[in-house]
């Protein structure tokens, strides 16, 4: 190439060149100024920024301190927040305040400010009247320090930030309810009026010096919320003025967690109370229903048991657990059907059906009956609850169709027997009523049944009967027996009166336990004069027994004269000394029967004084052992010469027995005279005495051929023939004398093997016919 074109190459290429750096620059400076442009922009928006949060820093009363590692500490904040907070916190001095408060804080708080650089913990503390808040944020640890009364300053700005202006301040601190603020530390900040009453503060101040408190739990709930920064419900009871009061206790927190929480009290006491009361009256009312005798089952509207009182438990014998589980109406039906206490029905399906149809049931149901299998009635009661469901009350009537039954029979047997009665009986009730008479009532006035039903009470039933026995005072006191309530009125009177036909009527008044009252007439015309001739003939028979007493003395008394004579003379015959010895014998037998004779009528003389209620007992103390002595005595040589044995046994201590001593002896003489005539040879006659209680038994045993059982009833029975001696007065004789005593006898045999005869004396003689001056004691 020629030197000229290789010129050209390069002029053009230089100027290629050229122009393409040109273009290259004119692109770089137009980057440039774009650059430039977004970083005046960016650093315009960042000192805006900057400008906008030093506002907004300052715009509150508080301070902030940024601290990090290796780096200085910065202060952010109004001037005169960041001098106050120097002099209350580092004290003032000069230097920088960033970094006198940043020492002041670590040689005061250094522990929290180690923790949050290092672990970025966060603390809330208080110093004076400053917070100290420290939080962790980008690798940074701020800390903000903010007065405490700064903090309510802007609660209350807060508070009276009201949107268009209604005063919303103004309405809170109106509120009748309690309402407060208190800070992170629990500290109160502000309180409305209503706080300040129940706390009895004059004013905030007064409540911050004094450290009032509405509730520790409301002010423990408070701090739950400020720690967690979520709302907190609780509820307390305080007492005050006498009284317990019930509140409802919400807290708000204002500022999220660590910050102040605004506390609202709910007054509850009215509700609670009422819900009490409610509570109380249900349990009083589950206990009311608990003691019933009838069973109660009460069925919400979701047909489920809702209550169920122990009668129900125990009338059906259900599970209790089960019933706790709240059953179903039909599942109790079921179980009821599987156990046999249902009524035994064809369709069980459609008759449980018809027993569900009563949930729709607006009025209650008319009372029905169910006649269990195993024997029992009840009557089943169903009516709609007021809260919905249904009401089933089950009283067990067995008893009482039983005794309306057994009742309704007795009311029959009563009236019938009342009918066969032969007195005329009608029962009048308190308020005067006829309320029941029979048909001898009916005949014996003559008057028809229809006619009583009609009359109806007892005066006009009194005038039916006037006819017959027109004696106005008679029906006068009737009436007041029937109807004065008087109780002295009301008592069983009786009389007699005399009807126009001649008939004498005996009526007589019984009040019943009803205040029923009972009146019965009846005709005693014929037991009168019956009675009237009963008194005569009792009067002729005195005199008869007068008569036969008397006639009874003479005759006595002729026979004694000469008994005597035979007696003296056959005494005179035997003691002759030229008297042959059967005569002698003779002379004796006559003697002898002389004697029985002559005791003979004195016992009869003694049986007729005794009848005449004419004897006396002359009393005086009686050994019996002397009396057992000359007993023996006597009768010895009498039985000794049948080849018998007499033997008398009485106890040393035995007491005297206060008794007339010739009527006692009398009577064992009658005794051993009646076991010497029964005993036979080899046999014995015992005589004893002992003593039981207050008497004296005298035993007189034999062991001769005794008393047939038939004719022991009637040993003691005078003129009366027996095998054991003919008739007589003897053993009579011994009875009535033992009885004047006040004592009894009785007798005790077997035929073939002997009998005694046994005399119960008491101590002291009780017998009317002991004389009242010989009944002293010795």
């Amino acid at each position: 190439m020629e030197q000229a074109e290789i010129a050209l190459a390069a002029t053009a290429g230089a100027a290629g060149l050229t122009l393409a750096v040109s273009a290259w620059a004119w692109r770089l400076k137009q980057a440039l100024k774009r650059r430039e442009a977004v970083l005046i922009s960016t650093a315009r928006g960042s000192e805006s920024l900057g400008l906008a949060r030093g506002s907004a820093l300052a715009a509150f009363c508080d301070v902030r301190l940024g601290l990090a590692h290796d780096v200085l500490p910065v202060v952010v904040g109004e001037v005169e927040q960041i001098r106050a907070a120097r002099e209350a916190l580092a004290e003032g001095g000069d230097g920088d305040p960033a970094i006198a408060l940043a020492e002041a804080l670590n040689a005061r708080h250094g522990e929290p400010l180690r923790r949050l650089l290092e672990d970025g913990q966060a603390f809330d503390l208080r110093e004076g009247d400053w917070r100290i808040e420290g939080r962790p944020h980008a690798g940074e640890a701020w800390i903000r320090l903010s007065r405490v009364d700064a903090v309510a300053a802007e609660t209350e700005a807060a508070r009276n930030a009201a949107p268009a202006g209604l005063g919303a301040g103004l309405i809170a601190d109106a509120a009748p309810s309690p309402t407060w603020v208190l800070d992170g530390q629990g500290h109160l900040v502000w309180a409305n009026r209503a706080w300040l009453a129940e706390v009895r503060s004059a004013s905030l101040e007064q409540a911050r010096d004094t450290g009032a408190a509405f509730d520790r739990g409301a002010d423990q709930l408070a701090a739950e919320a400020s720690r967690l920064g979520t709302k907190q419900e609780g509820f307390r009871w305080t007492t005050g003025e006498g009284r317990r009061r019930a509140w409802k206790i919400l807290a708000e927190p204002l500022a999220g967690a660590g910050g102040p929480v605004l506390v609202f009290a709910t007054d509850m006491t009215e509700a609670e109370e009422t819900r009490d009361t409610l509570r109380r009256h249900v349990t009083a009312h589950d206990e009311t229903l608990n003691h019933l005798a009838d069973a109660v089952a009460i069925f919400g509207p979701s047909r489920k048991l809702a209550f169920h009182n122990t009668a129900f438990q125990t009338l059906f014998n259900l599970d209790p657990a089960w019933l706790n589980e709240r059953p179903t109406h039909g599942e109790l039906l079921d179980r009821l059907r599987q156990r046999r206490m249902l009524p035994e029905v064809i369709d069980y399906a459609g008759w449980k059906a018809e027993e569900l149809e009563f949930y729709g049931a607006t009025e209650a149901a008319p009372d029905d009956s169910w006649s269990l299998p195993d024997g029992r009635t009840l009557r089943v009661v169903r009516q709609p609850h007021p809260l919905g469901g249904i009401l089933l009350i089950f009283s067990d009537i067995t008893g009482e169709l039983s005794l309306r039954s057994r009742f309704n029979a007795q009311l029959q047997v009563q009236t019938a027997t009342l009918d066969k009665l032969n007195d005329a009986v009608a029962v009048f009730g308190s308020d005067g009523r006829l309320r029941l008479h029979n048909e001898a009532f009916e005949t014996f006035w003559a008057v028809s049944g229809e006619r009583l039903e009609a009359a109806g009470d007892f005066d006009a039933v009194a005038e039916l009967c006037k006819v017959a026995l027109p004696d106005a005072a008679l029906w006068l006191g009737l009436k007041a027996r029937v109807a004065d309530p008087d109780p002295e009125s009301r008592v069983a009177v009786q009389g007699e009166g005399r009807t126009t036909d001649g008939r004498i009527a005996a009526w007589q008044t019984r009040p019943l336990p009803d205040g029923a009252t009972l009146v019965a007439f009846s005709d005693v015309t014929a037991r009168r004069e019956l009675e009237q001739a009963l008194a005569q003939r009792e009067a002729a028979l005195k005199e008869s027994q007068a008569l036969k007493r008397e006639f009874v003395g003479s005759v006595s008394y002729e026979l004694r004269t000469p008994l005597t004579t035979i007696v003296g003379y056959s005494e005179l015959l035997e003691s002759l000394g030229d008297l042959p010895e059967r005569s002698r014998q003779h002379a004796g037998a006559i003697r002898t029967a002389a004697g029985q004779l002559a005791r003979s009528i004195d016992d009869v003389l003694d049986m007729a004084q005794i009848d005449a209620g004419e004897m006396e007992l002359s009393l005086g103390d009686v050994r019996i052992r002397d009396l057992f002595a000359e007993a023996v005595e006597r009768h010895r040589p009498r039985i000794e010469g049948r080849g018998a044995t007499l033997k008398a046994t009485a106890r040393a201590d035995l007491p005297a027995v206060r008794a007339d001593a010739k009527r006692l002896m009398q009577a064992v003489d009658h005794l051993l005279e009646n076991a010497g005539r029964s005993v036979a040879e080899g046999g014995a006659v015992t005589l004893k005495a002992d003593l039981n209680g207050s008497e004296v038994r005298i035993r007189v045993e034999d062991t001769g051929r005794g008393i047939p059982y038939h004719l022991q009833a009637l040993v003691f029975d005078r003129f009366v023939r027996r095998e054991r001696g003919g008739p007589g007065v003897g053993l009579a004789l011994v009875k009535a004398l033992v009885e004047l005593h006040g004592g009894w006898a009785e007798v005790e045999s077997e035929p073939g093997k002997g009998a005694a005869f046994i005399l119960h004396l008491p101590l002291e003689a009780t017998g009317a016919a002991a004389a009242p001056e010989l009944a002293l004691g010795a």
